[in-house]
């Protein structure tokens, strides 16, 4: 590294998490903040964010007065509310870490988490006290703290370690927060486990903030929006837009449990114009603005999709309704931005076509992030849209290791995180996923996408859900089929029929070799923790069919 002339600036300056709320708080104090709990067992809060602030401070001294240090684990297990955004304030503004638990994993998993983090105490939200209550019983933890909007009705005692959030709220004084090295741990996330346990990813107060710029020039946060957190905040720190939003100013809807239905009017009730989502709820969401009467418009909504590919048929079908999505890429080891689907001028002066076909890619790489598609020799791939590598990624706020994990080696080499995902670069920086490694299909020599054969037949009018994956097969090494779940008005279609129909529709773009030769028409396809096709399982179900 080259030691140049110093600077004038305060380097020093430490970019903490409490600032971002501490600033809102200041400069946007009326502006509100929205915590929908009705369908986790509370009500509707409503509050501004000089409110919140005050309430942050007060749990912060709330965790010193139960023992809480620099560097101590609190993990929470909730949703989408205000005491979970509060807790992205209350605990790392201690310089503690808030270890944040999937509720989607399995006991095992969880426990597993709670150990190698050596977490000393947890929040718990109301609705999850039976996961919250094994993880207690089975770990040493120092306490427990209970959020619930009425602890009445829980029938707990209050003793023995056990605390009602809204206690430590009450009875505790407002901390006044001191800087934080920059560079210490804010959050954890763990990886949801599917190939081993669950990795750690212990995310820094800088790379955090870093992140969130970097948001910022995706979904172009101003004070006027209206932001709704969908994604899960234990998702890779929830994307890390409500923490964007929150430097901006912009009102914050929390939507807490919630169904496609009760997200809907949401989205439509609260004005909200910025948020983002796998789209696995984007479908179900699609599916009740097609049944609402009058048809719901939507305002403007700028949307970040992301985890897989959104069928174009999906985006298409949005838009109609107001909502503009724009697909993005990254990971629990990138935070998790590092590709956005932004068009350049060029690609605004292609045909309608092909700007259909480039809005399919993962887009361009964000400034603070670094990409290369190498091959298996680790040689690196050229830019030409054709070369499929595997997608190495390294920068600002990428991961260059897992927390006390000797499986660190295997995914990280020189401080460039090895993804798993096949892909290329065309000319222009666009990244585009063909497949993860692991679910390529090899076929007599040749490579077959899954993913793009799942978006084709998910743009079928017939088709709700589809998954592709490999089965072995005698000849051919591996075919490719199909699990597809059908739109409720197509159910009482012929299978047979179907089946031909849907072959047919692939045949349009796909060589007659690269089709599936069997789809299953299924009432659910299989899904992770994460909202993804569990593809591990699926194969796994369907390995024998052709008795290899």
């Amino acid at each position: 590294m080259i030691e140049g002339f110093p600077s004038t600036i305060n380097d020093s300056y430490q970019l903490n998490l409490w600032r971002v709320i501490d600033y809102a708080a200041k400069i946007h104090y009326d502006t509100e903040v929205i915590s929908y709990r009705n369908l986790q067992g509370g009500k509707i809060h409503r509050m501004t964010y000089k409110e919140v602030y005050e309430r942050v401070r007060r749990i912060s001294s709330g965790l010193e007065s139960l023992g809480i240090k620099p560097g101590d684990r609190v993990a929470v297990l909730g949703w989408n509310d205000h005491r979970y955004y509060e807790s992205y304030f209350s605990i790392t503004g201690l310089g503690a870490v808030m270890l944040q638990l999937n509720q989607r994993l399995a006991i095992n998993d969880l426990d597993y988490i709670i150990k190698h983090s050596k977490a000393k105490g947890i929040f718990v939200d109301e609705s999850l006290i039976e996961i919250g209550n094994a993880l207690i019983k089975n770990n040493n933890l120092d306490f427990a703290v209970i959020m619930t909007d009425d602890p009445s009705k829980l029938n707990l005692n209050f003793k023995n370690n056990i605390y009602n959030y809204e206690d430590l709220v009450k009875n505790n004084p407002p901390k006044n927060y001191e800087e934080i090295n920059e560079k210490s741990a804010a959050t954890a996330c763990y990886t949801s486990g599917t190939t081993g346990k669950p990795k750690g990813v212990y995310y820094s107060h800088r790379s955090l903030i870093l992140h969130a710029w970097a948001i910022n020039g995706v979904l172009n946060f101003k004070p006027e929006d209206t932001f709704a957190a969908i994604v899960p905040l234990f998702h890779a720190n929830g994307w890390g837009a409500h923490i964007a939003a929150t430097m901006m100013g912009s009102k914050i809807v929390l939507p807490g449990r919630y169904t496609p239905e009760s997200l809907a009017n949401i989205l439509i009730n609260e004005g909200v114009t910025a948020s983002a989502g796998a789209p696995a709820i984007l479908i179900p969401l699609l599916e009740v603005f097609r049944k609402m009467e009058p048809k719901p418009k939507l305002n403007n909504l700028r949307f970040i999709s992301g985890a897989t590919e959104p069928p174009l048929a999906l985006m298409m079908q949005l838009k109609e309704f107001g909502m503009n999505i724009m697909h993005a890429y990254g990971a629990t080891e990138t935070t998790p931005l590092v590709t956005a689907n932004l068009p350049k001028k060029k690609i605004k002066q292609m045909s309608e076509q092909d700007q259909i076909e480039n809005a399919r890619k993962q887009g361009l790489p964000v400034f603070g992030v670094e990409v290369k598609i190498v091959d298996p020799a680790g040689k690196e791939l050229p830019w030409d849209g054709k070369s499929v590598g595997e997608l190495l990624i390294k920068g600002l706020w990428i991961a260059n290791q897992y927390y006390n994990d000797e499986r660190s080696k295997e995914s990280f080499i020189d401080n460039w995180w090895k993804s798993g995902d096949a892909a290329t670069i065309d000319e222009n920086g666009y990244v585009k996923i063909v497949d993860r490694i692991k679910d390529l299909i090899k076929s007599g020599g040749e490579w077959i996408s899954s993913i793009d054969l799942e978006n084709y037949l998910m743009a079928h009018p017939a088709v709700l859900e589809a998954s592709v994956v490999g089965v072995p097969h005698p000849k051919w090494e591996e075919r490719p089929i199909a699990l597809v779940v059908l739109r409720e008005q197509y159910k009482n279609k012929d299978f047979n029929e179907l089946e031909k129909e849907l072959k047919e529709h692939l045949s349009k773009r796909f060589a007659k070799w690269q089709i599936p030769d069997k789809i299953f028409f299924v009432n659910e396809i299989p899904k992770s923790s994460t909202g993804k096709f569990d593809k591990k399982t699926i194969r796994a179900q369907y390995k024998n069919i052709y008795n290899v």
